[in-house]
C-alpha cells in the first residue's frame, strides 16, 4: 500500500523509519568527524550503505528546507519560503510559524491518515505546529518538553520520560534531548515513522573538525547507533550547510541592504526583508547571505539589480520572475529583488539594527547558495539510484519509505 503527497507516491513504513534532519550539517563536519573517530556509527553506514552529497532549498534556511523535507516538494509548492517574510497584504513583516501559510499536506499527516503511528520530534518550538499541521500523533518540541500535554501533543510528561532535564535553548543539550526523547519514543511506543530536527546552535560555534563540533557529532552518533539496533532504517539530511562570515580580521564582514537603499532611494524607500529572522537570534545576530527587497513603484527592478550586483560582496541578484523560477519559490512572497552574498559575506538591514554582542566566536552563518551543498545518508544499501539525478535533501522520505525498505 502506498499513499500520494503533492504528486509523489510513498510506500507505507513495513519496519520503523526515521528521518533525521541536522540543523546546519556542512558535510564537511561529518568527514571531520569520522576521520578522527568520533564518529563510529557514521563510518560504518559510510562504507556499506548509502552517503550522497545533494542541494538544498535555497534560501538555505531552517523553515522552507524543513517544510520541503517533509512534504517532498520546493517552496514553490508549500509555500515557506524563509522564517519570516513581509505579508505585502496586510503590510506587516511577520513569522512564518503559523501553519496558516502552508500550501501543501505533508508527507507525516497523510501517513498518519493512512493509519501510521507517526511522531515528531523539533528542537524549537518555531517549527513544531507547522511539521505537525493536520497530523494526528505525537508532536512536540525540545525547547518546551516541560509544557506537553496529551490533547495538544500526544504525549505528556516527557521530561520524566526521557529523564533529560529541560534544556536551554542555546546549548548543544537541546538538540541532544530531540535524539534522547526520540530513542525513548521508539523502545517504549515504537512509531512507524519518526522525524527529528535538531537546532544548528553548535554549528554556529564551531567549525568543522574542532572540539566542541566533534563532541557534538560523537553524542548523536551514539543515538544513531541505538536507533539502528532498534532495527530502525535511517535517513540523515540536513536543511543547509554553515560557512564562516568573516574577513582576514576576523570581523564580521556585512553588507547593511536598508543603509545602501536608504542612501540611494531615501530613507524607507525600499523595504529589505531577512528571512533568516526568527526568535533566537544571539548566535548569528540575524545575519544571513539571502535577502529580499521591495522597492517603491517608480524604480525599475532590472536597473536596481545590476546596481547592487556591482557592491563588493554580492554573489548574485535576480528580479522576482527570474528568482521565482530559479529558486523554486512562491513569487508573491519574495519581493521586487533577491539577493545573494558570497560565500564569507552576510547581509543586515541597517547598522543601528544589528546587535552582535552576543557573539563571542567568529561569525558563522548561512542562507545562500554556498550553504546548499548538504548530506543525505541511508543506513542501508541502495542500488540503482541515478547518479545523473540532481538529488535534494527532500528525497530523504522517498529514498527511506520507497528504496531502503
Amino acid at each position: 500500500m502506498s499513499i500520494q503527497v503533492n504528486q509523489r507516491h510513498y510506500k507505507l513504513a513495513k519496519q520503523p523509519v526515521v528521518v533525521v534532519c541536522v540543523d546546519g550539517c556542512e558535510p564537511d563536519y561529518l568527514g571531520q568527524a569520522v576521520a578522527t573517530g568520533h564518529m563510529p556509527w557514521m563510518k560504518k553506514t559510510l562504507a556499506h550503505a548509502t552517503g550522497l552529497v545533494v542541494d538544498c532549498v535555497v534560501p538555505t534556511f531552517t523553515n522552507p528546507n524543513n517544510l520541503s523535507i517533509v512534504t517532498g516538494a520546493s517552496p514553490s509548492v508549500h509555500g515557506i519560503c524563509g522564517n519570516y517574510l513581509y505579508d505585502s497584504e496586510n503590510q506587516v513583516e511577520v513569522m512564518m510559524n503559523d501553519p496558516k501559510w502552508l500550501r501543501a499536506p505533508s508527507i507525516l499527516a497523510t501517513l498518519a491518515e493512512a493509519g501510521q503511528k507517526v511522531a515528531v520530534i523539533t528542537a524549537k518550538d518555531k517549527l513544531r505546529q507547522l511539521l505537525g499541521h493536520g497530523m494526528k500523533g505525537i508532536c512536540f518540541s525540545a525547547e518546551k518538553a516541560d509544557k506537553t500535554n496529551l490533547a495538544e501533543h500526544g504525549i505528556e510528561q516527557v521530561l520524566s520520560k526521557v529523564g533529560m532535564p529541560l534544556p536551554s535553548v542555546y546549548s548543544a543539550d537541546l538538540s541532544e534531548f530531540v535524539f534522547a526523547a526520540g530513542v525513548w519514543l521508539m523502545t517504549h511506543q515504537r512509531p512507524d515513522v519518526m522525524y527529528l530536527s535538531t537546532t544548528d546552535y553548535i554549528q554556529h560555534k564551531y567549525a568543522p573538525g574542532t572540539d566542541g563540533a566533534n563532541a557534538f557529532y560523537a553524542m548523536m552518533d551514539a543515538y544513531l547507533q541505538q536507533l539502528e539496533d532498534l532495527g530502525c532504517v535511517i535517513a540523515l539530511t540536513a536543511d543547509h550547510g554553515m560557512n564562516a562570515k568573516v574577513g582576514m580580521d576576523g570581523q564580521p564582514q556585512v553588507i547593511y541592504l536598508q543603509d545602501w537603499f536608504d542612501a540611494w532611494l531615501g530613507e524607507s524607500a525600499a523595504r529589505v526583508i531577512l528571512p533568516i529572522t526568527d526568535p533566537y537570534v544571539v548566535h548569528h545576530g540575524a545575519l544571513g547571505s539571502f535577502a529580499t527587497v521591495y522597492l517603491p513603484a517608480d524604480v525599475d527592478a532590472a536597473t536596481a539589480a545590476q546596481r547592487l550586483q556591482a557592491v563588493r560582496g554580492i554573489e548574485s541578484v535576480y528580479t522576482r520572475k527570474h528568482a521565482a523560477e530559479y529558486f523554486e519559490l512562491p513569487p508573491d512572497r519574495i519581493g521586487d529583488l533577491v539577493v545573494v552574498s558570497e560565500r564569507a559575506t552576510v547581509m543586515g538591514t541597517a547598522v543601528s539594527k544589528h546587535d552582535l554582542s552576543g557573539l563571542d566566536v567568529p561569525l558563522r552563518s548561512h542562507g545562500g547558495v554556498s550553504e546548499q551543498r548538504v548530506p543525505l545518508i541511508v543506513n542501508r544499501p541502495i542500488s540503482g539510484l541515478d547518479a545523473q539525478r540532481r538529488w535534494r535533501n527532500f528525497d530523504a522520505f522517498d529514498l527511506a519509505l520507497n528504496w531502503a525498505q
